[in-house]
């Protein structure tokens, strides 16, 4: 009789190639520790946003910046360009700088600066965390509060204390990791509707991301853990259109703002100016922020603010291996409007309030609901 253990057949990893080594959460805090001082831009900032959001603070949020962030270098170069624009502005329009370093894909390409930081297919993620905690670190040390977009589930742990407006895209608002992760985050939640300009999906969210959850997840030391959150109070809905319709004007505001009412959900939304409501062309966005303006001047308390995909130069380029052959400062995703029109537009918004009931647009303070 053969003394011969069977053969096993693999039934584990059998398309995962390796698996490295990422350093713990709390070791990259420590090697890229927050001051207080930025400490306090955050707090600060979150702070804001929650009473934007309730209506208590009658400035409209701006969250204005690159569609992705691929060069540092760059970004830092549009952060000192719109923080001195925030100060000059501060009295009727709070502005944060969008900081998005991972881009969902809905099939195959470049996936951010987190993922592929060399721009070279090499995703080299320990570099693409460091880089972009440092950059976070650069910008808010420039007293201008950050935004951006959460998609892997341990990124948070990473950087999310430099943070102070979160979005759940297009694409994953239906995700229940998303959800989860939205309900224990600490920053204000923004859930855009879907692709196809479906609100529901979105409205789902807000209200899962608002109750306590139990998931799998990780610590602050790198460690498999259970996650309890308690549930985020301040989520809200971004209107970006989509399925060949726009949704920034006042009715499709206003209807959005009932659905959330009958849901008991925070009624106040925020417009995306690109994507859908753009119809994809970058140059339509200053036409959509005007219109977002002109509502709120005109009494609306619908709309808590809007966003704006915007670099230092318009338009976009192609990215091919690595950054050889890229122009300095031109977005390598969406197309963005310029820092010109940038400037030029947000300057007209502030204008525009400033006129409105003699510079103090007072909204009243609505409920946030549960």
């Amino acid at each position: 009789m053969s003394s011969m253990k069977p053969i096993v057949p693999e039934t584990s990893n059998v398309h995962v190639t390796r698996f490295e080594p990422l350093v713990a959460p709390r070791e990259l805090l420590a090697e890229l520790p927050i001051s207080r001082q930025v400490a306090t831009v955050v707090v600060d900032a979150r702070h804001t946003i929650r009473r934007i959001l309730t209506g208590a603070d009658p400035r409209l949020l701006l969250i204005v910046g690159p569609c992705s962030i691929h060069d540092p270098a760059a970004a830092l170069d549009y952060a000192r360009r719109l923080a001195a624009l925030r100060a000059e502005l501060a009295d009727v329009v709070y502005l944060v700088m969008r900081a998005y370093f991972e881009k969902p894909r809905t099939t195959v390409g470049w996936k951010g600066l987190i993922s592929d930081p060399h721009l070279d297919g090499t995703r080299d993620m320990a570099t693409g965390l460091r880089i972009a905690r440092r950059l976070l670190l650069e910008i808010n040390g420039l007293g201008l509060p950050a935004a951006t977009e959460l998609l892997g589930p341990v990124v948070p742990q990473y950087i999310a204390d430099l943070v102070s407006w979160t979005a759940i895209g297009a694409r994953t608002a239906e995700s229940q990791t998303h959800r989860e992760l939205a309900s224990g985050l600490s920053m204000p939640v923004g859930f855009k509707n879907t692709t196809d300009g479906n609100l529901q999906v979105a409205l789902d969210a807000m209200q899962a991301a608002g109750t306590p959850h139990t998931f799998l997840g990780m610590d602050d030391d790198g460690r498999s853990a259970i996650v309890h959150t308690t549930g985020n109070p301040e989520r809200h809905l971004v209107l970006r259109g989509g399925g060949g319709r726009t949704n920034y004007d006042a009715i499709s505001v206003g209807e959005a703002a009932a659905l959330c009412t009958g849901r008991g959900l925070p009624v106040r939304v925020l417009v995306d100016c690109s994507h859908g409501n753009s119809s994809k062309d970058h140059n339509r966005q200053p036409e959509v922020l005007q219109a977002v303006v002109d509502q709120v001047a005109s009494g609306s308390c619908h709309i808590l603010g809007a966003m704006l995909e915007s670099h230092l130069h318009g338009g976009s380029q192609k990215l091919g291996h690595g950054t050889e052959g890229l122009a300095y400062g031109v977005s390598i995703t969406d197309a963005c409007i310029d820092w010109g029109t940038t400037e030029r537009i947000l300057r007209e918004a502030a204008d525009r309030l400033r006129a409105t009931s003699l510079g103090t647009p007072v909204l009243p303070r609505l409920a946030t609901g549960s």
